[in-house]
């Protein structure tokens, strides 16, 4: 019996395979069989296989040849199997040597006439590998990729045959060479494109220092979009851990091949339409979605009430843990989700509420419908609200004066962070508990104050943390290692939305 190693993925957790595969006589001409609890792609495998060893001048001996994939109480999903089966086929029929394909972890789909098809999760699988002393075959197009995982025992043909010649010794593949990874970033974007919205911008700058999520709220071409994309050019450059584990989440998804690692901080704009699987990931093979793409950068929501609720809903959970439990029938995967939220929305259906000139006649009772399609305990998550007001186009014709660039808020941005991690290992976002009472402590007067402002606007115990939290920031950004009432008044100023100016009770 031939056994070779593979892989699957659940969520993040590996899980390795071993294909087993099994010639036995007794047979006039050759039976092929898959057992393992393989689904319908790896089933196919069989077809595929058959064609390939064709097209080698191969063929199947007349024998029962049985291909088990164990664990068989583990579901096996994904054309990846195909280069593990064909190379286990081969061994089989002594084409290669099985005690050199053993110390290898095999992944790869496979053509018709033998070319080595790029797949899913090979950034991972070649971490799993190196950290197992194993080496890995993958695709020629994904070599690169199984390279940024620091391993260098790997083996990247394009071509079966170029496999087959190197385990003889006629042809020698080399180790891919490491490129510098690609970056997502739209360098062109900077905040200086931004004219005015000065309360807007100051938003965005406490909300990258402290890691918080923001609601903005006005009119259409206020420029919300604008500023929301322009994010992540003033938040810190992610860190090694940070770019291995996002760009193995884009791995396990699909989205990662040809496009280099993830060294910049994703933006996911997701379009009012979407579903709550595209959100929260799922599907047969329980992939990520939207929130865990978002991972360690921003999400953003646009038109915000427009979303289903019920999509809007699977936001809550993931706020608070940073984590996100797909559940199915047969499978359940736990994907990092730890995004910063960013949303906009009109204040009304038509969008010129407050406009005499413009709103329609329904104003302010569709208003408050409108807005109050958000649920409460989604609202209370957001820790920043903000009003962000037109802006004249002739005024912003005739503006000369200097904007500040995203390079330079980004500063004052990272500076405020490495107060942070310096201090207590992790954002002001993230505070909670013993932590937050120690870092974020008031003073008896600042306690007085806060205690009055929640009992007046019938504040929740969370958001009574989130305001501590945020002050935490604000004081952050000052330099100072103690909250003063000017932190403490500006960070309630951001909560909630501001409906009094819009005529809404």
């Amino acid at each position: 019996m031939i056994s070779l190693k593979s892989i699957i993925f659940n969520g993040m957790d590996a899980t390795p395979i071993d294909v087993q595969v099994q010639l036995s006589s007794g047979l006039s001409k050759p039976e092929f069989n898959i057992i393992g609890l393989a689904d319908r792609a790896v089933k196919e495998s069989a077809e595929r296989i058959r064609n390939v060893l064709s097209a080698l001048n191969l063929s199947l001996p007349p024998k029962r040849l049985t291909v088990n994939l164990s664990p068989a109480d583990v579901e096996k999903s994904g054309s990846h199997f195909d280069l593990p089966i064909l190379c286990g086929i081969l061994c089989a029929i002594g084409v290669l040597p099985e005690n050199e394909l053993e110390k290898y972890l095999i992944l790869g789909e496979v053509g018709l006439n033998g070319t080595i098809v790029k797949t899913d999760a090979v950034l991972p699988a070649s971490v799993w590998a190196q950290s197992h002393n194993l080496g890995i075959i993958c695709s020629g197009d994904q070599g690169i990729e199984a390279r940024w995982a620091g391993h260098t025992n790997i083996l990247a043909p394009f071509h079966v045959v170029q496999l087959i010649n190197h385990f003889k010794g006629t042809q020698i593949l080399p180790v891919p060479e490491l490129t510098t990874p690609e970056t997502m970033a739209n360098t062109t974007l900077d905040m200086a494109d931004v004219h005015g919205q000065a309360a807007a911008k100051r938003a965005l700058e406490i909300a990258a220092a402290g890691g918080h999520a923001m609601l903005m709220v006005g009119p259409p071409g206020s420029g919300k979009t604008m500023l929301a994309s322009r994010l992540p050019t003033i938040m810190p450059e992610m860190t090694a851990s940070e770019i291995l584990e996002t760009s193995t989440i884009y791995s396990i998804a699909g989205q990662l091949s040809g496009r280099g690692l993830i060294s910049a901080r994703p933006f996911r704009s997701v379009h009012h339409t979407s579903s709550p699987v595209a959100l929260a990931g799922g599907g047969s093979d329980a992939r990520p979605g939207e929130i865990s793409l978002a991972h360690n950068g921003v999400l953003f929501l646009d038109e915000l009430p427009e979303f289903n609720r019920a999509t809007l809903e699977i936001l809550r959970q993931p706020m608070e843990s940073g984590r996100i439990l797909i559940s199915r029938a047969r499978r359940n995967a736990t994907y990092p989700a730890r995004f910063q939220l960013i949303a906009a929305m009109n204040p009304c259906p038509c969008g010129h509420l407050g406009n005499a000139a413009l709103s329609c006649s329904r104003a302010p009772r569709c208003a408050e419908a409108y807005q109050n399609k958000i649920s409460g305990p989604l609202l209370d998550r957001i820790d920043l609200h903000v009003d962000v007001d037109a802006v004249n186009p002739w005024e912003m014709a005739t503006d000369t004066s200097p904007r500040e660039s995203s390079a330079t808020i980004r500063a004052r941005v990272i500076a405020a962070r490495d107060r942070q991690l310096s201090r207590q290992g992790r954002v002001n976002a993230l505070l909670d508990g013993p932590d937050l009472e120690q870092f974020a402590a008031l003073d008896k007067e600042l306690s007085a104050f806060l205690n009055t402002a929640a009992e007046k606007m019938g504040m929740s115990a969370r958001g009574y943390n989130r305001i501590k939290r945020l002050a935490r920031t604000i004081a952050d950004l000052r330099g100072s290692d103690n909250i003063e009432m000017s932190d403490l008044a500006e960070a309630l100023s951001y909560r909630p939305i501001n409906r009094g100016k819009y005529g809404i009770k």
